[in-house]
């Protein structure tokens, strides 16, 4: 089992020293990586389930945002859970990201990319909402595509180019997980991811035929289930009979973070669940 952490500005703020700090001591406690999340725009009224969110929540840009974490770390990987792919240009974004991997030594490992939830932020990007499931797909196929060499040209329902090439490239080859509660997003996994993150509030049973959904989609595709890496999140606070529990359903690496506000809190919170299960 792995385990990584997530930095939730909503929570945790977007102060850099503040940030820097909170990345270096999950560095210095044995944490695999860092992950941060994504919303380009917020609504009046946007709900998640029964919680609200206020439209002045903040959220950090996660690539620029890695960028500087590479900049404070040095063995660190890097994440996004997850990054609202149909909302990007593809093109633009590997460039982006290629850059982020070359910077950091490689260090471009836990990519994560989701649908997006929000029909509002959609409507902000010019981005129709129903089709945002098929746009992640192509920008999938041509971050690869990109990142493969060139010149390479794609002809696709959203995006289209030439004889192009887009270097650097990135030092190896970036695995991109797949982030989501549906079936689709267990389909999406199966079919073109290196990983499943999986979220939401689902029942066990559910959690497992999506699962199961996955592998069987890689195993129809030629794909091989077993290469799938299964991600979770997990409480800061979790006892080793949770961490025993995920490990029973295939889970791969589990994701927590610190729930206080308080930066020493959140060091001691980080402190102890890193003792607790032997990190460093």
């Amino acid at each position: 089992m792995r385990f990584a952490i997530s930095y939730q500005p909503a929570l945790h703020g977007t102060d850099p020293d503040h940030l820097a700090a909170y990345a270096r001591h999950a560095e210095a406690c044995g944490f695999e990586g860092l992950y941060l999340p994504e919303h380009v725009v917020m609504n009046p009224g946007t709900r998640y389930g029964t919680m609200e969110l206020p439209p002045t929540t903040p959220f950090l840009d996660p690539v620029d945002c890695l960028a500087f974490v590479a900049g404070v770390t040095d063995r660190l990987l890097l994440g996004t859970g997850v990054l609202l792919l149909p909302y990007h240009h593809p093109v633009t974004l590997a460039k982006r990201l290629a850059t982020v991997d070359v910077l950091s030594r490689g260090r471009l490992r836990l990519l994560t990319v989701g649908v997006g939830a929000l029909p509002g932020e959609a409507a902000a990007v010019g981005v129709d909402f129903t089709t945002r499931g098929r746009r992640t797909d192509e920008a999938i196929d041509v971050l690869r595509l990109l990142w493969s060499g060139g010149p390479v040209s794609f002809d696709g329902e959203f995006f289209q180019f030439k004889d192009v090439c887009s270097f650097p490239r990135p030092l190896a080859e970036v695995p991109i997980h797949i982030g989501g509660s549906s079936t689709a997003a267990a389909r999406r996994a199966g079919l073109r991811g290196d990983g499943y993150f999986a979220g939401g509030a689902l029942a066990p049973d559910e959690r497992a035929r999506q699962l199961a959904v996955a592998h069987e989609t890689a195993t129809e595709a030629g794909r091989d289930p077993a290469a799938i890496e299964y991600t979770r999140w997990g409480s800061i606070d979790m006892p080793e009979s949770a961490i025993e529990a995920l490990a029973a359903q295939g889970v791969t690496r589990v994701v927590v973070s610190a729930s206080s506000p308080d930066p020493a809190e959140q060091r001691d919170q980080l402190s102890a669940f890193a003792e607790r299960f032997g990190l460093s």
